[in-house]
Parts: structure tokens; sequence; C-alpha cells
């Protein structure tokens, strides 16, 4: 092939693993799911969030934007699954370890960088500000609140997560199917759990509730802190962390 880009799509290009990447997503979160509800706190939890979404559908806009995400959702999951992990996957194995390294620093890249988005695009006077508005018109979020958000937002925020794993391949070398399957699911639920009604004396502890508390105590004002979404490293280590009194100039101090 005498053109050197095709030459490079040609050799790269695995929309079979692409495939099984993506089942083997769907197939992890089913079995996770089912697995995670035997545990009563989290069924607790779950039934919660699914009476309280399902309320919240009665109000025709909010029952609209989540009509009108599912119809973007599936041309960003062919532009995903068909334009852009096929170049990032291999059948290679890994030793367990290194698995678990690219799992992490995946994760811990594109959280560094959506703290700088969510930050800096969609909050503290940023551009984007008026986008990022639609979804904290929910203060007080249940768990499909994660998706009551502009399309545009979605497709921003896929994005940077997927050209991380893009990026990172083309450093790292191509991610074995496992660790796409794992970190994506990992990326979803995390994302999903931060907007999740918790009660703080269920099982399995204290810190899911707490993570959740955190991101409630975002929603709860726009000025609020807590931008990062996968852990809080970035906020406790840029001053952003809001344990529900705002943080910097807009942090109120506790009454005596």
């Amino acid at each position: 092939m005498n053109n050197p880009l095709l030459a490079w799509l040609f050799q790269h290009y695995r929309l079979d693993l692409s495939f099984y990447t993506f089942v083997g997503v769907m197939l992890l979160t089913l079995v996770s799911k089912q697995l995670v509800l035997l545990v009563p706190g989290f069924k607790a939890a779950y039934v919660l969030n699914k009476t309280t979404y399902e309320k919240k559908l009665e109000k025709p806009v909010y029952a609209a934007n989540h009509k009108w995400n599912r119809k973007w959702a599936l041309l960003f999951m062919v532009v995903i699954w068909g334009m852009i992990v096929p170049f990032c996957l291999t059948l290679k194995m890994k030793p367990w370890w290194s698995m678990l390294l690219d799992i992490g620093i995946i994760l811990m890249v594109y959280d560094f960088f959506y703290y700088l988005t969510h930050r800096f695009v969609f909050h503290d006077g940023g551009p984007l500000l008026w986008m990022h508005a639609v979804h904290h018109q929910q203060h007080n979020p249940c768990r499909m609140d994660s998706s009551y958000i502009h399309p545009l937002e979605v497709a921003i925020g896929l994005g940077l997560y997927v050209a991380t794993i893009f990026v990172l391949s083309r450093f790292m070398g191509e991610f074995n199917v496992a660790t796409i399957i794992i970190t994506w699911v990992a990326f979803t639920q995390i994302n999903l759990h931060n907007h999740d009604l918790w009660e703080p004396e269920r099982f399995p502890g204290k810190y899911l509730a707490y993570a959740a508390q955190m991101h409630h105590n975002h929603h709860t004002k726009f000025t609020g802190g807590n931008f990062a979404t996968i852990t809080l490293l970035y906020d406790w280590m840029f001053g952003t962390l809001d344990d529900g009194r705002g943080w910097g100039k807009n942090k109120v101090k506790a009454s005596a």
C-alpha cells in the first residue's frame, strides 16, 4: 500500500476488537448490577433512585431532556466504538499489575483534564457555563440525573474520555480489551454513583455516601467546588474541596 496513512489505518484498525469490548462492557455492567443488588444497601439505594427518577419523569421538560439524549447517544456510540476505540485495542496480554496500572493511569489522566474542563470551561465564568447550567437544574440529583445534561456536553465529556484512551495508547501502546472493559465500566459507574441518593448508614460503608454527598454539594449551588469526577484528589490538590460550605472565596464559615 503506497499511502503511509492508509497503511497505518489498515494495520491498526480493529473493529472486531472494538465490538468485543463493547459487548464486554454491556455484559460486565449487567452482571455487576445483578451482583451488587444482592447487597441490601445497594438494593435500597437502587430502589430510592429508581423511584425518584420515575417521579421526575412525570415532568415533561425532564422527560424531554432524557429522550433528547437517547437520540444523540446512538451517534456518539457509532463514532466512539466505530471510529476511535478500534485504534486503541489489542489482545496481547500484560502482567496483571501492568493492566491495573493502565486502568489507574487512564482514569486519573482523564480526571485531571475533566477537572480543568469542568472548572474553567463549565464553571468559574467559563465559555460553556450556559450549557452546563442545564445539568445544574437538578439541585438534589438522583442516579439518572447524570444523564440530565445538554447533548453537546455529553459529547465533550465522552470525547475527553475517549481522547484520553486514544492519546495514551499512542504513548503506552494499545490497551488490552479487558483493560478498556474494566476502565469503561468503572468510568460510567463512578459517574452514576456521584449522583446517587445514598443513605450513609447503609452497608457497604461511609465512603460511598461521602463520595455521593460531595458531588451533591457541587450541585447545590453553581459556585460549589468538587470539580473532579473519578476521585477528589485534584480538588484536594488545587483547593476546591467543598464540604457543603463552598470553597475559596465562596466558602462560608461554619456558624459557631
